[in-house]
């Protein structure tokens, strides 16, 4: 079978999509879930129909999950109680399993038979990935007395002979029994001492028990304090030569058994590639139960697969930020967009979200691609052959580069690793350097990927970029509809580190299409002038702005 290597994203874009956050907040409960959501590979052109037919499963899941809780909940404890088998289960094929080995092996297959049975009382087409194959008949020959209790024991029924050794010592053993107590009723008649039923007695010194035990030969000191003494009736004579055959039953009986351990190893691996089988089939179970409960917690639906490429989705949410945002008691403010191939520019001030954005249009389709729900209303999705953002200040002290030297060193990797159906998304590129020479690359690095079959998102402050008319410019609503008269009532008379959440609050992070002419807000002014920057300051900048825009004119 061919080996898929292809990487649709690397860490840092995992990271700063949110993909990784998405991925550590999945709650599983078996080894096989864990090792599932390790091994889950991403969908790559081509492959749409199988990420449908996944997409379409997990939806199933889904319902299931909200229409039985109970059945769920039971579900879940059981596969709490699940424990890592797939190492014993090929150990047995050339080896001889350990009792407690075998005893784990007989709980699986329990609760394999409770899992079958909770989803046979549920009323759904569940999709046959996660039904178990039936493994009573091995069940049966490990637990023979068909009682199906959560013990194991090398039970007399797994061999005749075995049968036959334990009753012979348990009649050896009757007879040393009858031979102690014998005994110890010859040292009551003749000393008036009365030994516990484990031929043993406990004195105090000052007793007259004490003096008298210490006269009696058929009893030796085994324990002694400051206080008490303890006498345990010596081994009678006629019982040396019984426990010396006894030995040699005893070893038979350790022989026979470790034949019976064989016997069941060798049987449970007749049953290899059931119980694999089953151990993947609950991997998928407990994953797809855990993306279920996390597509319904966080409102996330199934996305629409096409064929082009391009990338819709309807009011959006960014998980990681609405989860912090939760914790603030703050509401999340959903985003729409629509791209293609090409090249859209967000423009708008910091603090506008422009960089959240950004990261929700990777989040999204990294998410679909990997076999999630994304958080949106509605989503319409073409798979991406390669997903990376270039983003933050990735300066590397260490290696003597500056931010924008590896910012740059970034966009070369990007670039070099690009091909057809790429989604490229780039934050504030070249804002590490003068605002000219900015200006210039950025414009230039919007030419190279026009000319290119990628969907790129950019975020920018050089608004002029946009002027070229194959370039799609989407605004950050911003403060544009705020009422300013309440905005700045509330920041007069608020606490200094309160005037950014309060800002905030107001703040309308939509995106709207605007054409490439029309006039941009200026929030970045709004906000300096609320913070209270000097007005001569605020003046001044919109006297360059207006003088700027008649110079391009």
């Amino acid at each position: 079978m061919k080996v898929d290597n292809r990487v649709l994203a690397n860490p840092k874009t995992r990271s700063e999509t949110g993909l990784d956050y998405i991925i550590s907040s999945i709650d599983l409960n078996t080894p096989y879930g864990k090792r599932r959501l390790k091994e889950n590979k991403p969908f790559f052109p081509g492959q749409e129909k199988e990420l449908r037919i996944l997409l379409d499963d997990l939806d199933s899941m889904v319902e299931f999950v909200k229409n039985n809780v109970k059945q769920v909940a039971v579900l879940s404890e059981i596969l709490m109680e699940i424990k890592e088998n797939t190492y014993t289960i090929k150990r047995c094929v050339e080896s001889t399993l350990s009792v407690v080995e075998i005893f784990e092996i007989k709980t699986f297959l329990l609760q394999m038979r409770n899992i079958n049975a909770v989803l046979k009382r549920v009323d759904l087409d569940i999709p046959k990935k996660y039904i178990l194959r039936d493994s009573e008949e091995l069940l049966n020959k490990l637990d023979p007395r068909r009682d199906r209790l959560n013990t194991f024991y090398i039970y007399d029924e797994f061999s005749e002979k075995l049968r036959e050794l334990r009753k012979k010592k348990k009649e050896y053993d009757k007879q040393i029994r009858i031979i102690s107590k014998k005994k110890r009723n010859e040292i009551k008649e003749e000393f008036g001492i009365l030994l516990t039923p484990k031929f043993d007695i406990s004195v105090n010194k000052k007793s007259e028990d004490y003096q008298i035990a210490q006269k009696i030969d058929d009893l030796e000191l085994v324990q002694e304090d400051y206080l008490s003494v303890t006498y345990a009736l010596k081994t009678p004579s006629e019982v040396y030569e019984i426990t010396e055959e006894l030995e040699g039953f005893n070893a038979d009986i350790e022989m026979e058994e470790a034949a019976v351990r064989e016997k069941l190893s060798q049987i449970i691996a007749e049953y290899k590639e059931l119980l694999l089988e089953n151990c993947e089939k609950i991997g998928n179970m407990d994953f797809d139960i855990a993306k279920a409960k996390y597509a319904i917690k966080h409102k996330c639906v199934k996305p629409e697969i096409v064929e082009e490429h391009i990338l819709e989705y309807v009011e959006g949410r960014h998980i990681q930020v609405e989860d912090i945002l939760k914790k603030k008691k703050r509401e999340y403010c959903p985003v729409s967009i629509s791209l293609v191939e090409g090249v859209t520019c967000i423009t708008g001030a910091n603090m506008g979200g422009k960089t959240i954005s950004l990261k929700l249009s990777g989040l999204i389709p990294i998410m679909a691609q990997y076999g999630f729900f994304v958080p949106c209303e509605k989503a319409k999705i073409g798979l991406s052959n390669y997903i990376q953002i270039l983003i933050g200040d990735s300066q590397s002290v260490v290696r003597g580069l500056s931010s924008f030297g590896s910012e740059m060193e970034e966009l070369k990797q990007i670039f070099d690793r690009s091909k057809d159906r790429s989604l490229i998304l780039i934050d504030e590129i070249a804002s590490g350097t003068n605002p000219i020479e900015g200006l210039a690359l950025t414009k230039s690095v919007v030419d190279y990927l026009l000319e290119r079959k990628y969907i790129t998102l950019i975020t920018t402050h050089f608004e002029s970029v946009t002027s070229n008319k194959r370039v799609k410019n989407m605004q950050v609503r911003g403060l544009a509809d705020a009422d300013f008269k309440q905005l700045n009532s509330e920041i007069r008379y608020a606490k200094k580190l309160e005037r950014i959440d309060i800002i905030q609050k107001y703040m309308d992070y939509r995106l709207y299409p605007i054409d490439n002419q029309g006039e941009v807000p200026k929030d970045a002014l709004n906000i300096a002038k609320m913070l209270g920057i000097n007005s001569e300051i605020i003046e001044r900048a919109k006297e360059y702005i207006s003088k700027e825009k008649k110079d391009e004119k």
